[in-house]
């Protein structure tokens, strides 16, 4: 085991970062997943954390944070969002994926992912109906927006993210021997517990575990990570 206390290495290395962002997940407003749904969106796309986050900031600024101001401003607008936050490898493609996200979000469920959340049978059910939304969403992009609201929605359960699983290996929290992630997410749930942490905040260990293994990635040979 790490020498490290799970509470600690979130202190060191941050929690979720939807907090980073100043977004409040657990706020009566819906809103507030929608804005780090958004978020997921960009972070999911293979381009840099930092230019998703300044891209993230653009929409912030610019006041386009609901489904509803997303299809307002339209293609030509994202894309200059995009462009504006350095995002331009993925700008058609984004802007296109938005729109068509959002209009589905705005149809089926009346702009509101708590209603997607409400209406889901299970967790698996869950993931679907996100996907459901567009061509766009897919399994990294589901996993980046449950696994903060682990804790929180009810349904929101995805498997621990591979980076995580990585990460927690090299830090001493597992066993190299672990590879299932059910195992896994178990154990790191109980080191998490054993630490005298609420189950609810389990996500912002899950998110600095995420981190960090960001952070062995960029350092490992490229062709240990190809």
């Amino acid at each position: 085991m790490s020498g490290i206390a799970p509470g600690e290495w979130v202190n060191r290395r941050g929690g979720r970062y939807a907090n980073a962002l100043g977004i409040d997940l657990g706020a009566p407003d819906a809103g507030e997943r929608f804005k780090w749904f958004l978020a997921a969106v960009l972070y999911g796309t293979r381009i840099s954390e930092s230019i998703a986050t300044r891209t993230w900031r653009e929409f912030a600024a610019r006041s386009v944070l609901t489904p509803e101001r997303i299809v307002a401003t339209g293609w030509d607008g994202l894309v200059e969002i995009l462009d504006a936050g350095g995002y331009v490898r993925y700008d058609y493609k984004t802007a296109t994926k938005l729109l068509e996200v959002c209009a589905a979000l705005m149809r089926d469920y009346g702009g509101s992912l708590d209603a997607l959340h409400d209406g889901a049978a299970d967790t698996r059910d869950l993931e679907s109906r996100l996907k459901a939304l567009g061509k766009g969403i897919g399994d990294t992009t589901a996993g980046i927006f449950l696994r903060e609201l682990r804790g929180i929605w009810a349904k929101a359960e995805p498997p621990l993210a591979p980076l995580a699983l990585a990460a927690a290996k090299a830090l001493g929290y597992l066993k190299p021997a672990i590879d299932g992630p059910d195992r896994a997410l178990a154990e790191l749930r109980q080191a998490w517990a054993a630490d005298g942490q609420a189950a609810t905040g389990f996500a912002e260990f899950e998110s600095a575990l995420v981190r960090e293994g960001l952070r062995l990635r960029r350092l490992a040979p490229r062709h240990l990570v190809s």
